[in-house]
């Protein structure tokens, strides 16, 4: 621990979490934490007032942990409760061979499904019930047996195996966790942009004060005669799509600064997406181009096809959103962290300008999936030990991105909280009314199935809202991430196509054919059914126009969030 003395370990961690907890007590923790206060007084109050009901659940929560007790050191017994599918916080074998432990564990799911019987029971009303609910679990997760030295087997057993070494070495790690503001997910050591990652050749053509274009060299002697241009999310950075052999062109959207805290979403239009698709258009010598989007990039090019529309240009072929939402009306659990009272403290503690930290941005993404993206790294890093093994999506997914105080906080308030995208007219960029009715093109929309921040069944909205004659809905397995991510050449998972649209995303499911593998062989075989010619290969990267300024990736994705 560079020579420190253990004085000065602990001072400095002592440091370091005045500093966090003063974070975490900003004004908007402290209206989480009286809102989450305020439900479960309502919760207890309005029980008391039916206390045969009362008693009865009381009742029955202390037989089964009562029941549970008088078993826990008889091997014939059988486990009163179970983890739920997909929980692997007690998988290892020490947690059903330690009676003592097996009895931490079911005490903790006895109590743990306890509580979130007492909100789904409750009578609040159902948003203050899901912010209930949500914190709950967020309090659930946290107590778990499985994130304490003590009441984890695993972790006791490596502790006597090494000595205490486990501790010491995730002592390390904590310590250069919170110098880093954040919880490592991988091997951040093992990853090198434009040299592991993001390693497509190419150039990057065009660049302002918003976007660096990448054209990309061609893999084949033949290509499409209509470019690929890829809009990402600019709450993301690109290269996690880079790989694919379908690019053409992608935007690199800045990691903005300080100095970039007033750019709006007409610039990330005006500045961004427009010249990016006129610079491929010019570059091609294409009359349409494909574009291909992701999530919030979705976002961006629907509402710039509508922008374009409404001046009568249509210069996009055929447009491809993979998980976006068009119409907010239930964004899902991300909808916890959005109401009235939020959306005004975040556009009170903006209005200044600056930028809406990248951090920030992934730690709530981190909440909706604590057990996985939280406490299973605590466990491996801090009390095991253990480096992340090396896995490029998590660096991707930890090299975040800022967004600008005035894009974000018109962003919450204009889709999330009003859903305005959704209304013909609702908003209104570049000086006209948006509509997206007005994209006629085809469409594909790839949704994934167990999204939690696109949710699947909003993203079907989407469907109805535009208003092409060819619209082509795919549901991938998996989830935000990992349902687009799936290479062909692996042929895993599943996904779901054909499914009757103009009747809701239910029975679009019902009536679905399931397929196994990839979606990827689909979308292409939808694309090149919509424009199948090819031409010969351009021999050379941009044009005198737009010469090549630098070689791919750029310096743009190159930018960390401050």
């Amino acid at each position: 621990m560079d020579d420190k003395s253990p004085q000065e370990i602990f001072e400095k961690m002592a440091e370091k979490g005045h500093n966090m907890f003063k974070d975490f007590s900003a004004a908007e923790s402290k209206e989480m934490l009286s809102q989450f206060g305020n439900a479960w007084n309502t919760i207890v109050t309005r029980a008391m007032e039916s206390p045969e009901e009362w008693v009865k659940t009381m009742s029955g929560f202390y037989q089964d942990q009562f029941n549970l007790w008088i078993n826990m050191f008889n091997p014939a017994s059988q486990s009163t409760v179970h983890p739920e599918r997909g929980d692997r916080r007690f998988s290892g074998d020490e947690w059903e061979e330690s009676p003592v432990h097996n009895y931490l564990k079911q005490s903790y799911l006895l109590s743990s499904r306890w509580l979130t019987g007492l909100v789904e029971n409750s009578t609040l009303d159902e948003k203050t019930k899901q912010k209930c609910d949500f914190y709950t679990r967020q309090f659930i997760d946290a107590m778990s047996p499985s994130n304490f030295a003590l009441t984890n087997p695993e972790v006791l057993k490596e502790t006597i195996e090494s000595n205490g070494q486990n501790l010491v070495a995730g002592l390390e790690n904590l310590m250069s966790d919170i110098d880093k503001g954040r919880i490592s997910m991988t091997d951040e050591s093992k990853f090198t942009l434009g040299e592991n990652l993001a390693t497509t050749p190419g150039s990057v053509v065009f660049e302002n004060k918003l976007i660096q274009l990448v054209h990309f060299k061609p893999m084949t002697e033949k290509v499409n005669e209509r470019p690929i241009l890829i809009i990402p999310p600019c709450i993301n950075k690109y290269y996690i799509l880079d790989l694919s052999e379908h690019n053409s062109y992608v935007i690199s959207w800045r990691n903005p600064d300080e100095s970039l805290g007033d750019v709006t979403w007409d610039e990330y239009i005006s500045v961004g997406t427009i010249p990016a698709i006129d610079a491929v258009k010019e570059i091609s010598g294409a009359k349409k181009i494909n574009a291909v989007s992701w999530c919030i990039g979705g976002t961006m090019l629907a509402t710039t096809m509508s922008v374009l529309a409404s001046k009568r240009k249509k210069p996009i072929a055929t447009a491809t959103f993979f998980t976006t939402l068009l119409d907010f009306s239930d964004p899902g659990e991300l909808g916890v962290f959005i109401d009235e009272s939020q959306v005004q403290q975040h556009e009170h503690k903006l209005k200044e300008g600056g930028v809406m930290p990248g951090k920030q941005l992934a730690s709530t993404f981190a909440m909706l999936r604590a057990n996985d993206l939280v406490w299973s790294y605590v466990v491996n890093n801090y009390l095991k030990g253990k480096t992340p093994p090396p896995f490029d999506i998590l660096f991707w997914n930890g090299d975040s991105t800022n967004m600008t105080s005035a894009m974000y906080t018109w962003y919450l308030r204009n889709m999330y909280l009003e859903n305005n995208l959704a209304k013909p007219g609702g908003v209104e960029l570049c000086g006209v009314k948006v509509d997206l009715g007005k994209i006629d093109c085809p469409v594909y929309f790839l949704s994934a199935i167990e999204d939690h921040i696109a949710p699947w069944k909003t993203t079907f909205i989407g469907t109805e809202l535009v208003k092409s004659e060819s619209i082509e809905f795919v549901l991938a397995a998996s989830g935000h991430v990992a349902g687009v991510i799936n290479p062909a050449s692996k042929n895993k998972r599943h996904f779901w196509k054909d499914g009757e649209l103009g009747k809701g995303p239910e029975h679009w499911l019902e009536s679905a054919e399931e397929v196994p593998g990839s979606w990827w062989p689909h979308w292409d075989a939808w694309l090149k059914a919509n424009g199948n010619k090819t031409v010969d290969a351009p021999s050379q990267l941009g044009t005198d126009k737009y010469p090549e300024l630098e070689p791919a990736p750029g310096s743009f994705v190159m930018a960390k969030a401050s």
